[in-house]
């Protein structure tokens, strides 16, 4: 991966100094709506190569928003790009350093991706997507979720400053922590999967299973080591890609209004089950017993010994989370079964029919 990696608490601070060896001279900053609360606007505000911040999106960036960020970026005259926030503002910051380099005139989404070399920097304030370390990025068109793939929208440098953690609700931390968690497991195994991304699933979820608990009682050292364990996530699958429980649950985040971490947490469970009694179907060409062993080291780096007691362990983090299922009508379970983007599947290790997809939604949720 061609990325500088900055880390440290407070390291923010010197980003003046920093922005020395970051080649933009006038740099858009995308935000969130948590800049406002975070201790480094004062240290963002005397920044003179900063011209403009762009926050003009919603949790789930959709393309018509970002076609404005475009725009400004361009009417500002911009050469670079600093996003500072979640999974969210990352996205966009990607999304804004793509499309820049393409034609106004047609749909960006139809166009064919160029290698676009305007900078960009990362920030997460939230320890969970992994976002500034993919080459990836999602964006809604007309309520349909889109996946950017580019090896340009890799961010150039990366901060990862754990004192941006300190203003999360204890809500979104469970939730963005549950995603890093999900990365891990997902990427350990999907059909994409390397020695080296093997490596990276395994750090972090036995760094997220270790730190944890710290990290939602506010001790540095644990969230210094969180930030660094969903960031150890995002380069694992940004090698292989997410699965089924990820692919199940984007529907499942707008239909319910719930975040995605929370979504895709929920699905873990019976989906990993699933595949476990069905390993027969398995579609990686490594075969079903190298398969039940992934599931075994996956049980293991949760502080299990058998596959079994692995899902019930992740089940247990759940319940200890207070992160429960959501209640749906059963025109929404066959609404989600069928929404599922098939591609996605194609990295799942198991074989999903749709017949599969609906009864896993219905032991997964609460039918009203």
């Amino acid at each position: 991966m061609k990325q500088k990696i900055i880390s440290g608490y407070n390291v923010c601070r010197n980003l003046g100094e920093i922005l020395n060896e970051f080649a933009g001279r006038k740099i858009m900053l995308v935000c969130d709506s948590a800049f406002k609360y975070l201790n480094l606007k004062e240290v963002i505000d005397r920044l003179p190569n900063i011209i403009i911040n762009f926050d003009g999106f919603k949790p789930n960036p959709d393309y018509y928003d970002v076609c404005k960020g475009v725009e400004i970026f361009r009417g500002c005259g911009c050469d670079s790009v600093i996003a500072l926030g979640g999974g969210s503002a990352i996205d966009v910051a990607k999304c804004i350093k793509l499309f820049s380099v393409l034609s106004p005139q047609k749909n960006y989404l139809e166009q064919n991706f160029v290698e676009s070399n305007v900078p960009l920097m990362a920030i997460p304030t939230t320890a969970g997507t992994g976002s500034e370390s993919t080459k990836f990025a999602v964006v809604y068109f007309n309520e349909k979720k889109f996946s950017v793939e580019s090896a340009s929208i890799l961010p150039d440098i990366v901060i990862l400053d754990h004192s941006l953690l300190n203003t999360l609700p204890l809500y979104q931390k469970k939730c963005t922590l549950l995603d890093a968690l999900c990365h891990g497991i997902e990427s350990w195994w999907s059909v994409n999967s390397t020695d080296e991304s093997i490596e990276y699933s395994r750090l972090a979820v036995t760094e997220i299973m270790r730190c944890k608990d710290g990290y939602f009682n506010g001790i540095s050292a644990a969230a210094e080591r969180i930030l660094l364990a969903a960031n150890y996530a995002g380069r694992a699958i940004n090698i292989t890609k997410t699965t089924a429980a990820h692919a199940m649950s984007y529907k499942l985040t707008s239909l319910c209004a719930i975040p995605h971490g929370h979504a895709v947490a929920v699905c873990i469970p019976q989906l990993w089950k699933f595949m476990y009694r069905n390993t027969g179907k398995c579609v990686d060409g490594r075969g079903a017993d190298y398969l039940t062993g992934i599931f075994k080291d996956i049980a293991n780096a949760l502080g299990e010994d058998s596959v079994e007691n692995g899902i019930e362990k992740f089940e247990k983090i759940l319940e200890s989370l207070l992160i429960t299922a959501p209640s749906v009508s059963k025109n929404d379970l066959q609404v989600l079964a069928s929404s599922v983007n098939a591609q996605r599947l194609q990295n799942n290790p198991v074989k999903l029919s749709e017949e599969d997809l609906l009864n896993l939604y219905k032991k997964i949720l609460k039918e009203i």
